[in-house]
């Protein structure tokens, strides 16, 4: 049975990735803050280690075969760069240095699809495109891009394979992380809409991707995890059918978000936190569009349609606040 050691296990993508692994037969060390914060099951290849990312976690690494790592700081309201770096960054360094002398053969890093261009409908971005503007100002996608970077060229005795998964749905958000945008519109009367656009990803799929990528992926390549590109008055619009609600849907002009970012930007300059600004609500106008071909083609991965990642999380969501 081979062992696997997992951070970030509380959250939406790593609650699914430890599930994922035990339902595959592996045996799963698993960092948490708390071991109650962890919402799967308990199982006896589950062991939850409590601890942060400064942790010395050498003793357990010197059984493990592959390191996932899947913690990240992705908080939009942060003031400096140097908040991000030190936790998308630095902990990288720290975790991908302890796995390497500890002989941990593989290291799984969980990036972002932003740290790559996307394109649009018809010519989506791939794993060989660089960074786009607005996500050349974005602090939490630089971060994880510089953190890539150095795994990239770091010591070739341990394999080292980058996940960049797009914008995940699904089962298990508790805080509710991405699944905020369901919020938006499940259980109004008016839904606003940015005019842009996204790619859109079944939590689990992403999760099976990564496991596949302990076999399958390989050292030194990109995989984006992405499937169905899609405006976010269409994505509103399943959220609207698959709930059994028809409210009015009114378009956000864009100079309105454009207005908004300069607000923001005016008030992280008087150090005053919000998630607003100028990249943020570019973000929202763009069709930040992404191709899965490379993933399908190298890890096997067969995606799940976004309507039935929709209604796992709404599922989730209404047994969760029973």
């Amino acid at each position: 049975m081979k062992k696997v050691f997992v951070t970030g296990a509380t959250g939406l993508l790593g609650t699914n990735v430890v599930i994922k692994l035990l339902k595959d037969g592996y045996f799963v060390f698993a960092l948490v803050r708390q071991k109650s914060s962890y919402l799967g099951q308990k199982n006896e290849n589950l062991k939850l280690i409590e601890g942060d990312l400064n942790s010395d976690i050498s003793l357990l690494l010197k059984e493990v075969y592959c390191f996932i790592h899947i913690a990240a700081e992705t908080r939009q309201n942060l003031l400096r760069y140097e908040e991000y770096r030190k936790v998308n960054y630095n902990m990288v360094v720290n975790l991908f240095e302890q796995a390497k002398n500890c002989g941990v053969k593989k290291f799984l890093f969980v990036s972002s699809a932003n740290t790559l261009g996307y394109g649009n409908a018809l010519q989506p971005g791939d794993e060989k495109n660089g960074s786009r503007y607005p996500f050349t100002r974005s602090w939490y996608a630089q971060s994880k891009l510089e953190a890539e970077n150095y795994l990239l060229q770091a010591d070739h005795e341990i394999e080292r394979v980058i996940l960049n998964p797009t914008f995940m749905i699904g089962a298990y958000d508790s805080k509710p992380s991405s699944g905020k945008i369901i919020f938006w519109a499940w259980k109004k009367k008016l839904v606003f809409y940015p005019k842009g656009g996204k790619n859109f990803v079944h939590v689990e799929d992403v999760a099976n991707g990564i496991i596949q990528a302990i076999e399958r992926g390989k050292s030194g390549e990109k995989y984006l995890l992405a499937n169905e590109n899609m405006n976010y008055r269409d994505f509103f619009k399943k959220v609207n059918k698959i709930t059994g609600q028809y409210p009015v849907m009114i378009p956000i002009p864009n100079l309105i978000l454009t207005f908004l970012g300069w607000t923001g930007d005016v008030f992280r300059k008087l150090n005053i936190q919000t998630n607003l600004s100028s990249p943020n609500m570019k973000a929202l106008q763009i069709h930040n569009y992404y191709s899965n071909l490379k993933s399908i083609a190298d890890l096997k991965i067969q995606y799940q349609s976004v309507d039935k990642a929709i209604e796992d999380a709404i599922e989730y969501f209404k047994v969760k606040h029973q």
